[in-house]
């Protein structure tokens, strides 16, 4: 055991043939992504600078590790549909109750995490950043798998996930600020390219599924005059701005267009999945891949650093987690939601979005640090998720009443 030149590869073969193993159980078919996670991480923690570079080629090059977040943010966003909106009419308190309790419970405990076990700063501000991201959408599918209220799920991830250009800057700000340098503009400019461009892009794609020949006719207006208005920033429009406006206003002058970006993906992507019907069923997939990716360039750039505290991390994101479900449970409970509400509301609360705090992490240039704790968490919020979620569909609850 003391050759590493023999041990090593094999650990590496055994993780990821387990990992392919579970695909043929339907028992544990279920945790097949966090055995993937598993190996991923081992490889990375391994064999760092393999993974980093390739032929060469530095692996978490900024666009490359921004194309991978924005696809997984587009395949969560083509399982979602603006009809998951609509759940904000139909529930209102048990959705309000979401809200507060994710953008309330999960920084809290993250910052006192971080007090508790005294980690190193920029680590800590990861610990933050993860609890003040929105809901992950493997919330919806562990509410799914434990049949409680998934239409009251849905909603929650929907509405955190848009209102979280101005959630996780705040809190970010408010509690790590001291931590790590935090600008509110520049990270409310970062979570839209990041998330709100290819969940938009994905939306207006459902959008065009079911819109009248006006509503098309409409949207692909917009998508020509993003067009015109990109190729005008392309071919000399952005120098001459950046030469007559401020640092604020070209930085505006970029939201605009990575908006309007989002009407031209989600317009071509439409065109496209119209003739590849299956194109939607495989987008989760490229979703995964991305995290995978993610999750290794995150690893081995900061395996110096998970060595030191790993540990720690993982006893942190057990916590964390935990106490997601607990007070998630019982403030909906204390709330006046139902059981099953109450459970919806355990999984939005304790589940994060951990592509979305790594993403971040990647912008701030502090992927080895502050992005570690996503990476961990992520593991064992996929492991806790689906132990809870299939405990629970085992003791169904039956109720009419809904919050």
């Amino acid at each position: 055991m003391n050759n590493a030149a023999w041990w090593q590869p094999v650990l590496i073969i055994l993780t990821v043939v387990f990992a392919i193993a579970l695909h043929f159980s339907k028992r544990f078919r279920g945790y097949q992504f966090t055995a993937w996670i598993v190996a991923v991480v081992a490889l990375a923690v391994i064999y760092p600078a393999q993974i980093l570079h390739v032929d060469g080629f530095n692996m978490r090059n900024k666009w490359a590790m921004l194309i991978a977040i924005q696809l997984v943010m587009f395949g969560m966003g083509t399982q979602m549909s603006l009809h998951d909106f609509a759940g904000v009419a139909k529930a209102p308190r048990g959705v309000f109750v979401g809200i507060v309790c994710h953008f309330s419970v999960m920084p809290l405990v993250g910052l006192a995490l971080t007090k508790i076990f005294h980690f190193p700063p920029e680590i800590a501000a990861g610990i933050i950043l993860i609890g003040s991201c929105s809901s992950g959408l493997a919330s919806n599918v562990m509410a799914y798998i434990a049949r409680s209220n998934l239409a009251l799920s849905v909603t929650v991830t929907a509405v955190t996930t848009m209102i979280a250009p101005l959630m996780t800057p705040l809190w970010m700000k408010l509690l790590a600020g001291e931590l790590v340098p935090v600008s509110y503009f520049s990270m409310m400019v970062d979570i839209i390219k990041i998330v709100l461009v290819p969940i938009g892009a994905a939306l207006i794609h459902d959008f065009l599924k079911h819109a009248s020949p006006r509503g098309k006719r409409i949207i692909l207006g917009i998508a020509v005059l993003a067009v015109v208005w990109l190729l005008f920033l392309i071919f000399g429009g952005w120098d001459y701005m950046k030469s007559r406006l401020t640092d604020g206003s070209l930085t505006s002058v970029a939201l605009v267009g990575f908006l309007l970006s989002a009407f031209v993906i989600g317009v071509v992507y439409h065109a496209v999945a119209t003739r590849m019907p299956w194109l939607d069923k495989f987008m989760p997939t490229m979703a995964i891949v991305g995290i995978l990716y993610v999750t290794a360039m995150t690893t081995a750039a900061g395996r110096d650093n998970l060595l030191k505290v790993g540990g720690l991390l993982f006893l942190a994101s057990l916590i964390h987690n935990v106490a997601g479900y607990f007070f998630g449970y019982f403030l909906s409970r204390a709330s006046g939601l139902d059981k099953n509400s109450a459970r919806s509301i355990a999984f939005e609360v304790g589940l994060q979005n951990g592509g979305m705090a790594s993403g971040l992490a990647n912008a701030m240039g502090k992927l080895a640090t502050v992005g570690l704790a996503p990476a961990i968490f992520i593991v064992w919020m996929n492991i806790s998720g689906s132990m809870l979620a299939n405990y629970w569909h085992k003791r169904p609850v039956v109720e009419e009443k809904a919050g």
